[in-house]
């Protein structure tokens, strides 16, 4: 008999593997019916940052289970949702293509921390289960520099339910 464990992992890298599949056929067959070129130039980039970002979390063993996750009547998205255990973790991606004197997470301010407090709140309210799971806030960014591979920086717990 196998152990548990591995079977659990097993399955959560078939799903990680079926998901970068699914998306990749997917920009496939949106590619084929021209719609990638009317995609603006900073929103393909955002895209391409949040598939590194989310290539990244899955090679360190996050379970991802969302990506570009909206909330329907509520402004934003939440850019990848993914389980670390039994902790769920929501990450905002930050892509930039270049160093610039501000680094991309500090593009996360008080009032953009809000709406992603709210869309969690939307986000955990849809799941079943007697109690809230625990939560994290992460920031990823992501470097697209021109020639090189991107670079991902990962913070966990960035920020909390509270402001400081």
């Amino acid at each position: 008999m196998m152990p548990v464990g591995w079977a659990v992992g097993w399955v959560a890298q078939m799903r990680n593997g079926s998901l970068d599949r699914m998306m990749g056929g997917l920009d496939w067959i949106a590619a084929r019916r021209g719609r990638s070129a009317e995609i603006p130039a900073h929103l393909a980039t955002g895209i391409e940052g949040e598939d590194a970002a989310r290539t990244y979390l899955q090679h360190k063993g996050y379970i991802v289970v969302a990506q570009r996750w909206s909330g329907g009547n509520l402004p934003g998205d939440l850019d990848l949702i993914a389980w670390q255990g039994t902790l769920l973790c929501f990450f905002e991606v930050k892509t930039r293509t270049a160093h610039d004197m501000a680094p991309a997470e500090a593009a996360i301010d008080h009032h953009k921390r809000n709406v992603l407090r709210r869309l969690v709140r939307q986000y955990v309210r849809q799941l079943s289960g007697e109690s809230m799971p625990q939560v994290r806030f992460d920031v990823v960014s992501v470097y697209l520099l021109p020639g090189a591979a991107p670079e991902v920086t990962h913070f966990e717990n960035a920020f909390g339910w509270n402001e400081r």
